[in-house]
């Protein structure tokens, strides 16, 4: 069963939507699903769809509800990209944490207090790394996390399980900037990084012009195994 819930936010002075899949029995944990900058879109909502047949309770919150909720974009419309830009520029990162612990609360109440884990697309890559720094999930998983590099002043905070995904010949996230995130993690026994040579940017999006099906489909099989043993 899946349809959109309501999220209250730390501060308990609004609410925000997102999307939530639930498996056909009782969940074994629940995944926080983070966003591209293209919003919550079908390709999100699929990958909540997968992560509740493989038996997780999965909430894609709308990171942009702050700016323009209910956002959906397609990146392999030129326009929509322009536009997923100009979004991105007006987050808050600190908020969008924020938003992301709350969303970690509202899980962990459904799931009876159960453990909660996150995963994150490009702009959600980059939360998900938050998430390992800054709150208490218990497992986090970034695809082509944009923007990691400049942020490992915060990585004597990882204590818990955190897998990366980067892609080989990403445009975007070049070779010397996942050098440096390796040189600042490949210490931390809690840290597990892969690149995938030969694919782009966006290269595990459900569908589109940007996916490579066997990057795809080792990073996903990567991430089931280290789910199922984060949040067992």
């Amino acid at each position: 069963m899946s349809g959109m819930i309501e999220i209250q936010t730390l501060a308990h002075d609004a609410t925000f939507s997102a999307y939530a899949a639930e498996p056909a029995g009782v969940p074994k944990a629940a995944i926080i699903v983070i966003q591209e900058i293209f919003g919550v879109n079908p390709g999100i909502r699929a990958k909540c769809d997968k992560l509740a047949a493989e038996g997780y309770l999965a909430i894609a919150p709308d990171m942009f509800w702050r700016i323009e909720p209910g956002i959906q974009l397609d990146p392999d419309v030129p326009e929509q990209l322009t536009q997923a830009f100009g979004y991105i520029q007006k987050v808050d990162l600190d908020l969008a944490v924020r938003d992301i612990e709350a969303s970690i609360r509202a899980a962990r109440a459904r799931v009876g207090g159960g453990k909660v884990g996150v995963v994150g697309f490009c702009f959600g890559g980059r939360l998900a790394f938050l998430a390992a720094t800054r709150t208490d999930a218990d497992a986090s998983v970034g695809y082509y996390g944009g923007g990691i590099d400049t942020l490992l002043g915060e990585s004597h905070a990882i204590a818990k399980p955190l897998l990366l995904h980067f892609a080989g010949d990403d445009s975007h996230i070049t070779p010397d900037k996942v050098a440096a995130i390796r040189g600042a993690l490949d210490g931390n026994r809690h840290v597990e990084i892969h690149e995938y040579p030969g694919a782009d940017h966006g290269f595990a999006t459900e569908a589109g012009k940007r996916r490579n099906d066997a990057a795809a489909e080792q990073a996903d099989a990567r991430t089931a195994a280290f789910f199922a043993e984060a949040l067992a």
